[in-house]
This record gives structure tokens, C-alpha cells and sequence, in this order.
């Protein structure tokens, strides 16, 4: 957090996006970002300064975000049946990238936490879906074995290329990982 801190970041967090865009080249000039989870707004702040004064950042998360300069920020349950409207109504097109750091509060009991976050990327995946333009993009944060059956089927036959990444800014022992879905084809 200290690194994070010292280069103006609000989490570590925005280590690991800027990992996975320079591993997958997503974020850029004038692009429409969507930012699922976004409290603090470490990924928010990579996206608006990726997107260098232009395109557009809009983010939502359960918790209060701080104002960041070039993105619409909001506050709500991205499980509330008026959320993804909400952000819709926000967008001024279809979205470049849709990217979700959601992920449950956590239990301790592992098996409990995992199904509550993929429940969560899952309502993202069904977003992303909605929203994205041809050749879009969805990243979202998942636990290992997180984008396993039905799931990662429909993401590769909606995707031209599927990956999973593990940034080196995560934790060593973090079971985190990251699906990215490059590549949507539309329905």
C-alpha cells in the first residue's frame, strides 16, 4: 500500500490492473470502461489516465468512492435489480471494456466465499454481455477454479480468446485470479 500511496494510487489494486493491461493491452485512448467494484478507485484511477482525457469511466461500487477527475462514479448494490439500468443510462454507447473487482465479503469458509463471488461475476459476465461493443473485453477477479463449467463455456463461445492471469501485485497465497475475455463477438 506504501508504493501505492507514494505513486497517488488509493489501493494496490491498481498494480495488478496496470499488470493486466500491460500483459493484454485493453485500456487506451477514448475508450468506454466500465469499473464493477470499484471502491477505492485504484482501477478507476488507471482507466482515466489510460484513457488520457478522453473516452469515458464509469464506476460502481457498494461502498462511497471518492470523486476521481474524468469518471462518473456511483453509489449501489450491484445486485439491486436497478443497477445495471442505472449504468446503462450513464454510458454514451456501447462499452470498450467492462472490468469487476468485485467480490464477497468473505466468510473464512472457503467453499461459501467462492460460490458468493462467482454469483457476482456472474451478474457482471450477464453486464458485460448487455453492454459491450464488438471486440470488447470483460475481466473480472475470481478465486482459482472460479470460471470452471457453463460459465467459461459461454464465455468462449461469446469471446475469441479467454485466459486466466495471476498479476504479480497479488498476494503470493491470494487465491485470486483474473478471467480475461478478449475479443466479444456479439449476440
Amino acid at each position: 500500500m506504501a508504493e501505492a500511496k507514494r505513486q497517488g494510487y488509493r489501493s494496490r489494486a491498481a498494480f495488478k490492473l496496470i499488470q493486466l493491461d500491460e500483459k493484454y493491452k485493453f485500456l487506451g485512448k477514448g475508450k468506454t470502461i466500465v469499473d464493477l467494484g470499484c471502491a477505492p478507485g485504484g482501477w478507476t484511477q488507471v482507466a482515466v489516465a489510460r484513457n488520457k482525457g478522453t473516452g469515458q469511466v464509469v464506476g460502481l461500487d457498494i461502498l462511497e468512492t471518492e470523486p476521481i477527475v474524468g469518471a462518473t462514479l456511483i453509489c449501489q448494490d450491484f445486485t439491486t435489480e436497478d443497477a445495471p439500468d442505472k449504468l446503462k443510462a450513464l454510458l454514451n454507447g456501447p462499452a470498450d471494456v467492462v472490468m469487476s473487482d468485485m467480490a464477497a465479503n468473505t466468510t473464512g469458509h472457503q467453499q461459501t466465499d467462492h460460490l458468493r463471488t462467482i454469483a457476482l461475476v456472474e451478474l457482471a459476465y450477464a453486464f458485460a454481455k448487455e453492454v459491450l461493443a464488438p471486440g470488447g473485453i470483460f475481466i473480472a477477479k475470481v478465486f482459482k477454479g472460479g470460471t470452471e463449467g457453463e460459465l467459461l463455456k459461454d464465455m468462449k463461445q461469446n469471446f475469441a480468446k479467454v485466459a486466466h492471469a495471476k498479476p504479480d501485485a497479488s498476494r503470493k497465497g491470494s487465491p485470486e485470479e483474473y478471467v480475461v475475455a478478449i475479443g466479444f463477438r456479439g449476440e
